[in-house]
C-alpha cells in the first residue's frame, strides 16, 4: 500500500549519505554531499574478505526514514511486540513516526509499524522535559539534531536541545528508557496518553506507588476503519516520584497519594523526579494487549533486572542469529549495509502478540492462550507481504513462519475470516483480494512446516468459496466468470477496483491450488487452478490489456492503458502482467514473446519517474515486472533491469528506497533480488533468476541443509549471466525450484556484457490447467 511517492530526482539531490549505522549522523555540509542516481566511480570495497561475521553491526535503521518509506529507527528485536522509538513533529510519518528532515521530537512512543500507507501505532509517547510544566503538555516538543543522535541495532540515543539525553532499548514485550537530565532543573516525564498516531477512544491511568504507573489506551482505526485494540502498559522507575498529575484539555489535576489515584479519559499524565542526588531516571516498561497484569508480567520477565546495555546486547545477538542465516561474502560496504538493513526491515513484522504466559487478545475480543513454546502473531499487511515477504520469513525463520500461519488460523476461528489487513486483534479490511492464501502457501513452499497443513487447506477453501467478508462478490464472480465494474451488490469490506480485485482472487486461487497440490490433493488443485484462469474473461485481445467489464458482458467504454477505473493503486498497464502463474498464455494473447518484450521495455523505460503507463517499482503491483523477460527468452534483460532497479532506487541514505516499505514487503524484494532469485508465483516454490550482487551468500535455513549462491565476477556493472551450474552440473534454465536449490550450490559466472544465448531455451513454467481457448476475433 503506497502513498504518493516523492520526486526521485529531488531525493537524489538531497540525500545525506550514511556511512555507518553505529555512528552519530551529522547534518552538516559533509553529510549533505550530493549523490547521483548512477553509481559513483571508485566503489568502496567491503571491509574484510571473508563472510560477514557481525551482520547486526551493518544494519542502518535510518534507511527509509525520509521520503515516504516510513520505517522507524527505534530499537526492536525480531518480530518484537515492543517498538520503542522517537516520533517527530510536525512531520510524523505513517507508522514509523519519524521523519529524518524534522527538527523536533514530540516523544518516544511504545509501538510503531514499519512503512504502512496510513497512520498507525505511536501509542503512549513519553517525553522527558527539564524545567516547568508546559501550558499545553499534549503539544509539547523539543528540538534535536542528528549530530547528537546515535542509531544502531538495539539502541536509540539522542540529546535534545534542552540537554536531556534519552536512551532506548527493547526486548520482545518490554523496554527501557533511560533519561539523563541536566543539573539544576526540574526533571519531568510526560505520558501523552492521547498522543497516538490515530484516534484514541479512551484512556486509563493509575499511580500504583511512588515508583510505578500503570494504564491503558484504546485505539486503532487503521486507515479510518473501525478496528480497535487496547494497549496496556506498566512503568516502573528506579527513583521515586515527587509528584504526579494529569491533564485534560487545559485543566490540570494534581494526583494526591499513590495507590488510591486512578483516572479515566485523561489526555495525559506527568511525573516529577528529584534528581539532586543523580541526574538519571530509568523507566522500565512492559506492554500487553490483554491486561495491566500482563504488562507487569512481561516487564518482570524481560526487563526488571536488566539495563539499557544488557537489552542492547541481547537485541544485537538476536538480530545476529537471524540475519546471520544469510552469510554474505564480498560486495561493497554500502551493498552489505543495504542488504542487511533490508533483511532487518523484512523481519520486523508480523509481531509477537501473546504475553510471556501465552495469553493474547483474540479477534473475538476474548482472551485466549497459545500452546507452550509458541507465540501468537499480529499485524498482517496481507496485500503487500504475500508476494515475497512471507516466503523470505519462512526461508530465514520457518518456526516463526509456522507460528504465524497458526496465528492466522486462530484468527479465523475467532472472527470467521483469515486476516487481510489486520492490526493487532482487529481487522481493518483495508486493500483488496484474499492475501492470506498467498501468505500461507508461500510460507509452506519455502520451508514452514510447524502448522496444521490439512486444517489450513480446509480453512482456505472455506474462505475461497464465499461469499464472506474476505471475498465479497464471489457469488457474482461465480455466475459471470468475472467481477463487473458496474456491480452494485458487493456488500462490505472495502470492495473496489474490480479488475485488480479479480486478479488478486486469481493469484489467491492459484496459491491455494499450489498448496493443495503440494499436499497431494489433486482435486482441490484442479478446482482452484481452473478458477484462477478467469482472468482471461477480462483480457481484451484487441487492446492487449486487462480491462474492466460490464455486467451486461461488454467491456466498459473510455478505456486507456493508463486509466485507473477498475484498478487499485495502479492502472491496466501496470496490472496486466500480474498473471505470473500462467504468463505464457498472457504472452500468447498479446501477440507473442517479441510483443511482450517490447511491452516490458515500455513499462521499464523510466524507473525514476513512473507514469500511468510505466511500471511503478515503488508499489507492489509492479514488482514482478522486471523478472518477466525470463519468459520471453531474454533473461539478460531481467538481469539488466533488476540491477538497474537496485542501483537506481536503493541507497545507504535516509531516502534509501522508494515507496512505503509496507511492513517489509519492499525490503524483501530487495533481499531476494540481491541473491539473484525471485519467488515469482505466489504460493509455489518457483524461483526465477536474475543475477547475484555478491560473490557469495550462504543461506542456512534451520532444519534444512544450507545452500550457497556464488557470483563469480559479481560487481555493479556485471549483472549478466555467462554460465550457471547447480550442484556442479550445468544449469541452462533461468529458473529453478526451491526444492532443487536446497543443500546445493548455485554457481553463476557473471560478466559486463549480455550473454544473449544463455537461458533462452527454457522459459519458467506456466500452468495451463483450466485455461480457455481464446475466442475468435
Amino acid at each position: 500500500m503506497s502513498a504518493a511517492p516523492l520526486s526521485a530526482a529531488r531525493t537524489r539531490r538531497l540525500l545525506p549519505r550514511l556511512s555507518g549505522s553505529t555512528r552519530a549522523f551529522g547534518a552538516g555540509a559533509a553529510a549533505l554531499a550530493l549523490l547521483a542516481a548512477a553509481p559513483a566511480p571508485g566503489i568502496v570495497p567491503a571491509r574484510g574478505a571473508g563472510p560477514v561475521s557481525d551482520p547486526a553491526s551493518l544494519v542502518n535503521p535510518l534507511i527509509g526514514t525520509a521520503g515516504v518509506v516510513h520505517t522507524f529507527p527505534g530499537p526492536v528485536v525480531p518480530f518484537g511486540m515492543m517498538q520503542l522509538g522517537p516520533d517527530t513533529t510536525p512531520l510524523r510519518t505513517y507508522g514509523g513516526g519519524y521523519g529524518y528532515s524534522a527538527k523536533r521530537l514530540s516523544g518516544f512512543s511504545l509501538t510503531h509499524l514499519s512503512g504502512p500507507g496510513c497512520p498507525a501505532g505511536g501509542d503512549v509517547p513519553l517525553l522527558p522535559l527539564s524545567g516547568g510544566l508546559p501550558d499545553d503538555p499534549g503539544k509539547a516538543s523539543v528540538g534535536f539534531s542528528h549530530q547528537r543522535e546515535t542509531v544502531r541495532t538495539g539502541l536509540y540515543r539522542v540529546t535534545d536541545d534542552n540537554g536531556v539525553t534519552t536512551e532506548l532499548a527493547a526486548a520482545t514485550r518490554a523496554g527501557i528508557a533511560r533519561f539523563t537530565f541536566p543539573a539544576g532543573k526540574d526533571a519531568r516525564l510526560l505520558l501523552k496518553l492521547r498522543g497516538g498516531a490515530t484516534r484514541v477512544d479512551g484512556t486509563r491511568l493509575r499511580v500504583v506507588s511512588d515508583r510505578e504507573i500503570v494504564g491503558s489506551v484504546r485505539s486503532g482505526h487503521f486507515c479510518g476503519a473501525d478496528n480497535a485494540y487496547t494497549l496496556h502498559f506498566a512503568i516502573t522507575f528506579d527513583r521515586p516520584l515527587t509528584s504526579a498529575g494529569t491533564w485534560r484539555g487545559s485543566r490540570k489535576t494534581v494526583l494526591h497519594g499513590p495507590g488510591a489515584t486512578q483516572t479515566k479519559d485523561a489526555d495525559g499524565a506527568y511525573a516529577t523526579f528529584d534528581t539532586s542526588g543523580g541526574h538519571t531516571v530509568t523507566a522500565r516498561i512492559g506492554i500487553s494487549y490483554t491486561s495491566q497484569d500482563g504488562a507487569r508480567r512481561n516487564l518482570q520477565r524481560e526487563a526488571a533486572t536488566r539495563n539499557v546495555r544488557a537489552l542492547e546486547s541481547a537485541a544485537h545477538s538476536a538480530w545476529n542469529q537471524v540475519l546471520g542465516r544469510m552469510r554474505v561474502t564480498g560486495g561493497t560496504h554500502d551493498e552489505q549495509v543495504q542488504f542487511y538493513t533490508a533483511l532487518y526491515h523484512a523481519l520486523l513484522h508480523p509481531n509477537v502478540f501473546s504475553d510471556t504466559d501465552g495469553r493474547y487478545a483474540g479477534m473475538d475480543k476474548k482472551t485466549h492462550s497459545v500452546p507452550r513454546g509458541h507465540a501468537q502473531y499480529a499485524n498482517f499487511s496481507g496485500w503487500d507481504t504475500y508476494r515475497s515477504q512471507a516466503q523470505l520469513m519462512a526461508l530465514v525463520d520457518p518456526a516463526v513462519a509456522g507460528d504465524m500461519v497458526s496465528s492466522m488460523l486462530r484468527d479465523f476461528d475467532e472472527s470467521g475470516s483469515l486476516p487481510k489487513w489486520a492490526q493487532n486483534n482487529g481487522e481493518s479490511w483495508v486493500m483488496i483480494g484474499d492475501p492470506a492464501d498467498g501468505i500461507i502457501a508461500g510460507a509452506y513452499a519455502f520451508g514452514a512446516r510447524s502448522f496444521d497443513t490439512r486444517r489450513a487447506l480446509s480453512v482456505m477453501v472455506r474462505e475461497a468459496v464465499g461469499p464472506n467478508h474476505a471475498r465479497p462478490g464471489q457469488a457474482v464472480r461465480d455466475r459471470l466468470g468475472y467481477l463487473p465494474v458496474d456491480g452494485k451488490d458487493w456488500g462490505c469490506c472495502h470492495f473496489y477496483g474490480t479488475v485488480s480485485t479479480q486478479l488478486e482472487y486469481d493469484n489467491a486461487d492459484y496459491a491455494l491450488a499450489a498448496f493443495a497440490r503440494s499436499l497431494g490433493d489433486r482435486a482441490t488443485y484442479t478446482r482452484f487452478a481452473t478458477r484462477a484462469q478467469d482472468w482471461q474473461n477480462l483480457f481484451n485481445r484487441a487492446s492487449g490489456y486487462l480491462q474492466p467489464r460490464l455486467a451486461a458482458g461488454g467491456f466498459a467504454s473510455g478505456f486507456t492503458p493508463g486509466a485507473t477505473r477498475g484498478f487499485v493503486e495502479g492502472t491496466s498497464a501496470q496490472y496486466t502482467p500480474m498473471v505470473a502463474f500462467n504468463l505464457r498464455r498472457l504472452i500468447q494473447g498479446r501477440g507473442g514473446a517479441k510483443a511482450w518484450s517490447a511491452y516490458l521495455d515500455s513499462l521499464l523505460r523510466d524507473l525514476l519517474h513512473p507514469t500511468p503507463t510505466t511500471a511503478d517499482l515503488n508499489n507492489e503491483p509492479s514488482v514482478g515486472i522486471p523478472w518477466q523477460y525470463n519468459w520471453t527468452g531474454e533473461p539478460w534483460k531481467t538481469q539488466r533491469a533488476v540491477r538497474k532497479v537496485q542501483r537506481t532506487l536503493w541507497s545507504n541514505t535516509p531516502y534509501g528506497q522508494f515507496g512505503n516499505d509496507d511492513l517489509g514487503a519492499m525490503s524483501s524484494w530487495y533481499v531476494w533480488s540481491m541473491l539473484g532469485l525471485y519467488p515469482a508465483v505466489p504460493g509455489s516454490d518457483l524461483l526465477v533468476l536474475g543475477s547475484p550482487a555478491f560473490p557469495a551468500v550462504t543461506v542456512s535455513q534451520p532444519g534444512a541443509a544450507p545452500f550457497t549462491v556464488l557470483g563469480r565476477g559479481a560487481a555493479a556493472g556485471s549483472p549478466y549471466v555467462h554460465g550457471l551450474t547447480l550442484g556442479g552440473r550445468a544449469h541452462p534454465r533461468p529458473w529453478l525450484t526451491f526444492r532443487e536449490l536446497r543443500g546445493r550450490t548455485l554457481d553463476f559466472t557473471l560478466g559486463s556484457t549480455p550473454a544473449t544465448g544463455w537461458g533462452t531455451a527454457s522459459a519458467p513454467p506456466s500452468d495451463a490447467t483450466g485455461q480457455r481457448p481464446w475466442p475468435r476475433r
